[in-house]
Parts: structure tokens; sequence; C-alpha cells
């Protein structure tokens, strides 16, 4: 079961539309996670390494400063089911790049600028995960 947290849930919410609109204003990018994590790889593009670089970094060091902040452990479930993770992770790299992006740069980023191919997008993924939610819990 899932705990509903409202206010961390708001907070959380109001810090990815924060980041999405600053990195906006200040680099004139959309905040597309999987464009910013693919430009960091080769070939390597030029210009903005260190903010991009920077994005990344602050997605995975932010549960971290959570977890020394609030003295709580940080806590992650990743299957162990090595092959299911490795179809997984395959999945979701040609989705994003299927998709021409991923669910923040369709479905915060896109949305917010009321782009119909985000809107299809993000139903698409939305309806996608659903059903990948149903079938975990009910059917395996």
């Amino acid at each position: 079961m899932t705990e509903f947290t409202p206010v961390a849930s708001l907070i959380g919410g109001a810090l990815i539309g924060l980041s999405a609109v600053l990195l906006m204003a200040l680099e004139g990018r959309i905040a597309g996670i999987s464009g910013i994590a693919a430009r960091l790889l080769p070939p390597y593009h030029k210009g903005g390494v260190l903010s991009r670089l920077g994005f990344v970094l602050g997605l995975v060091l932010a549960p971290l400063l959570d977890a020394l902040v609030s003295g709580a452990p940080v806590v992650q479930t990743v299957s162990s089911n090595l092959p299911l993770m490795l179809i997984a992770g395959l999945l979701v790299g040609f989705g994003s790049v299927y998709g021409s992006g991923c669910t923040s740069g369709h479905g915060v980023c896109g949305l917010a600028r009321l782009s119909p191919r985000s809107l299809v997008a993000t139903l698409v993924f939305m309806a996608v995960a659903i059903a990948t939610v149903f079938v975990v819990r009910h059917l395996a």
C-alpha cells in the first residue's frame, strides 16, 4: 500500500515545476530528463554540459540530502529480477526515443505549453502505466 503524502507531494510538484521554469528561462531548454541525460553521452553536444551534469546530479543527490535533513533513510524498491529489469529498461529507453521524450518533457513541460503531441504522449504512457500496475498487482 502506498502512503498518501499531500504536503510532500505538493512541495515536490512545485519544485519540479520551478526547475522546469528555471531551465527554460536560463537555458532555453525543456526539462526532459531523457534528453538531458542522453546529451551527457557520446556524441557529446557542445555547450551546457555543466548545467546538464548539475541537473542529473541534483536528481541523484536530492534523496540523499532529504535523508540527511529528515533523518529518514532513502527507501527505493527495485526488483531483484535482472531479466525483468533489463527488459523494463530497454522498453523505457525505446519509449523515450520513439515518443521523442519522457514523462518530464511531455507530461510536465509539454502539457504546460499546451502541446497536442505531448497530450497524446502523456495519455499513452499513463495508460500503459495503469495497465502495467493492474497486471503486476492482479494478474502476476
